[in-house]
C-alpha cells in the first residue's frame, strides 16, 4: 500500500489528532515527522476524516500542520533466528545496538530493525518440491543456540500452499528468499527466513487449542505443592512494594521446568530492570550449565521510557512467546508490572477523554487484561508435537489493597493467584506469599488430600495465634498450642524456602513429594506434651533438623542420615505419648 500523508490538528502530551484524506485503519503505525526525525506512533482511534495516534516517543517539537506518514501495516514484530539473548525495548528495537548508535540517552527516531540483517545462519530444509503446508508448518531450520529454529511458512497465508522449490543446505541471513510456494489460485509467494506479525493478533497456525492440566514445575516449594501453576496455565502476583515479586520472577525464571523465557518489563522502576539487565547473564542455566540469557529474551521498558511504550512492550513480549511456541516449546512469559501498563491505558484513555471507570481506569480495562492471558495456552501443532505458553504477571496495587481494579480485573481470568503479603515479607518470611489468601486451580505436584489438610492446619494455626495475642499463651489449651506449633513448624521447613542457597533455591518435583511426606506425617500425628515447654523445645528441635536436612544434596549421605534423626525424634516423642 502506497504511504498516505496526514496533518496534526492537535497536540496533547504524546496524543495527537491528525487530519487524513485517504484511507486509515485501527492500529496502523505512523511516522511523525519532526525536525528532520520520525517518531513512531499507532492510531489507536478513528473518527470521521480525523486519526487520534499515540506517539511512542517524546513529542517536544511537534506542532499543529506537521506531517505524519501513515505506513499502513499495522505495529508488527520482526520474527526468526537471532531473537535469544537479545534485550529489546517495546518496539523491538535492540537496546545495546542503539546504546552504541547513540549513547547512554536515548535519541528520539532511531529505529534498529529487530533482527540483525549481517549474521548468517545455516539453513537446513526439510520440506521439498511438492509438499503440500500450511501456515506455521516447517520448511527447514537453523541452529539458534541451545533450540533447532524452525523456519516456518509464515502464519498469515491462507490455506495450502505447494512448494515449487527450496533452498539447499546453506549460510542465509534473514532477509534471503528460502522457498517458493503456490496455492491452489496459482498465486505464487516467497518465504524468507524471517516474517513479520501484528502484535495485537494473536498467532493461530495451529491444529488444536489444549486444556492446561500438566503442572509448570516452578521448584518453588509454596508454589508448586500449594498453589500450583499449569503448563500453559495463567498466573498472577500481585504485592505490595519490596514485597519480593522481582525476586520470586527471577527464581522462576531460572529454575522453572520450560524451555524459553521472556521478560516484560513494563514500565517497572528503572533501577529494578538494570539489577535484571546485569544479573540474567551472570547466572548459570542449572539445567545446561551455560548462561541463562541463552534462553531468555528481555523487553525492557522503564517507568522512565515514553508510558505508551509500555503497551506495546506487553504484547511484542506474548507474539515472541507464541513464535517459540510454534516451535513445539514450552514459553514462560513473566510480565512485569501489569499494574504500570494499566496505568498507561488510563492515561491515553483520559486523553481520549472517554467516560471512566473504576478509579479512572478504562471502562474496557477488564476485557483488555482478559485478551491478554487467554493469550497463554497450549497447543497441538499440525506435525502433532506440542508447544505452550504459560503467562505469569505481577501486579503493584498502590498500599497492597488487592481491591483495586487491575488486580480484581486479573483475577477473574487468571488460574492461580500468589498474593504476596506485606506482614510476610516484614517477618523475613519469603517467598512472601501469603497462604491463606492466595488460590490455584491447577493441580498439584503432592497429593491433594494431604494439601488440604495441611491447609487447615495452617489456617487453624494461625486463628490460635491471634487468639493468643489476646489471652496469652496461658489462656490457650494444650491441644490448641500444638496445632499453632505444627503450622508454624510447616511454615518455617516448607513454605519459607532460601533462594541464595544452592541446594534449598530449587525443589524438584520428586524432592517436594518425598519432604512434604514427612512433613505431613508430623502434622497428622497426635503427640502428648506434659506442657508447654516441652512442646515448644521438641518442635524447635524438628525444625532445626528439618531445614538442615533441606539444605543437603538430594540421596547424599548427609540427606539419609539427617532424614533417620528426623525419624528418629519423631518416633521418640510418639513412644513416650
Amino acid at each position: 500500500m502506497d504511504a498516505r500523508i496526514g496533518t496534526v490538528q492537535a497536540v496533547n502530551s504524546n496524543l495527537l489528532k491528525v487530519k487524513f484524506d485517504e484511507q486509515v485503519i485501527q492500529n496502523e503505525v505512523a511516522m511523525v515527522e519532526v525536525g528532520g526525525l520520525a517518531l513512531k506512533a499507532e492510531v489507536i482511534r478513528v473518527r470521521g476524516q480525523v486519526a487520534e495516534i499515540q506517539v511512542f516517543e517524546d513529542t517536544t517539537g511537534v506542532k499543529v500542520g506537521d506531517p505524519v506518514r501513515f505506513s499502513g501495516e499495522l505495529l508488527s514484530v520482526e520474527l526468526g533466528p537471532g531473537l535469544l539473548g537479545q534485550v529489546y525495548d517495546g518496539l523491538q528495537n535492540p537496546l545495546i545496538e542503539l546504546a552504541e548508535q547513540a549513547g547512554f540517552f536515548l535519541e528520539r527516531g532511531v529505529d534498529i530493525p529487530g533482527l540483525s540483517r549481517e549474521t548468517t545462519w545455516t539453513f537446513t530444509p526439510t520440506a521439498k518440491a511438492g509438499d503440500s503446508l500450511r501456515a506455521g508448518e516447517s520448511l527447514g531450520h537453523v541452529p539458534e543456540g541451545l533450540f533447532e529454529h524452525r523456519i516456518m511458512v509464515p502464519f498469515d497465508w491462507p490455506g495450502v500452499w505447494t512448494v515449487k522449490d527450496v533452498a539447499g543446505k546453506g549460510d542465509l541471513k534473514v532477509t534471503d528468499e528460502i522457498a517458493t510456494l503456490e496455492n491452489g489460485e496459482g498465486e505464487t509467494r516467497k518465504a524468507r527466513l524471517m516474517q513479520s506479525w501484528p502484535v495485537k493478533i494473536p498467532i493461530r497456525a495451529y491444529a488444536e487449542r489444549l486444556r492446561p492440566v500438566e503442572p509448570l514445575v516452578t521448584q518453588v516449594r509454596i508454589i508448586d505443592t500449594f498453589f500450583p501453576v499449569a503448563r500453559g496455565g495463567t498466573y498472577c502476583i500481585p504485592g505490595p512494594f519490596g514485597a519480593g515479586k522481582t525476586v520470586l520472577q527471577q527464581i522462576t525464571s531460572r529454575h522453572a521446568d520450560v524451555d524459553v523465557v521472556i521478560v516484560a518489563a513494563c514500565g517497572e522502576r528503572a533501577g529494578e530492570v538494570v539489577e535484571t539487565l546485569r544479573e540474567f547473564p551472570e547466572l548459570t542455566d542449572p539445567r545446561t550449565g551455560r548462561s541463562l540469557m541463552e534462553r531468555t529474551l528481555i523487553i525492557c521498558n522503564t517507568s522512565s521510557m515514553p508510558v505508551a511504550s509500555r503497551e506495546a512492550s506487553v504484547y511484542t513480549g506474548v507474539t515472541l512467546a507464541e513464535y517459540y511456541r510454534q516451535m513445539g516449546l514450552n514459553v514462560l512469559l513473566l510480565a512485569d508490572s501489569t499494574s504500570r501498563w494499566a496505568q498507561a491505558l488510563r492515561e491515553m484513555s483520559g486523553r481520549l477523554e472517554e467516560i471512566p471507570g473504576e478509579e479512572a481506569f478504562p471502562a474496557y480495562l477488564e476485557s483488555v487484561i482478559a485478551a491478554f492471558y487467554e493469550r497463554g495456552g497450549v497447543v497441538r501443532l499440525h506435525d502433532g508435537s506440542e508447544g505452550s505458553v504459560t503467562i505469569g504477571g505481577t501486579v503493584s496495587p498502590a498500599g497492597g489493597n488487592f481491591e483495586e481494579p487491575v488486580t480484581q480485573s486479573t483475577l477473574k481470568v487468571v488460574g492461580a493467584f500468589h498474593g504476596l503479603s506485606r506482614e510476610r515479607s516484614d517477618a523475613r518470611r519469603y517467598p512472601a506469599i501469603n497462604p491463606l489468601d492466595s488460590w490455584s486451580k491447577y493441580e498439584s505436584v503432592v497429593d491433594a488430600a494431604k494439601v488440604a489438610e495441611a491447609k487447615r492446619i495452617l489456617r487453624e494455626g494461625v486463628e490460635v495465634g491471634q487468639m493468643m495475642k489476646v489471652v496469652g499463651e496461658e489462656g490457650t489449651s494444650i491441644d490448641d498450642f500444638v496445632t499453632h506449633l505444627k503450622a508454624e513448624y510447616l511454615d518455617a521447613v516448607y513454605l519459607q524456602q532460601n533462594a541464595f542457597h544452592e541446594v534449598d533455591a530449587a525443589t524438584p518435583a520428586k524432592r517436594q513429594s518425598h519432604v512434604f511426606d514427612r512433613v505431613h506425617d508430623v502434622l497428622a500425628r497426635h503427640f502428648s506434651f506434659k506442657d508447654k515447654d516441652e512442646a515448644r523445645t521438641f518442635f524447635q528441635e524438628l525444625a532445626q533438623l528439618t531445614r538442615d536436612w533441606n539444605f543437603q544434596a538430594q540421596d547424599s549421605e548427609d540427606f539419609h542420615g539427617l532424614e533417620k534423626k528426623l525419624v528418629a525424634r519423631i518416633e521418640e516423642v510418639t513412644r513416650h505419648a
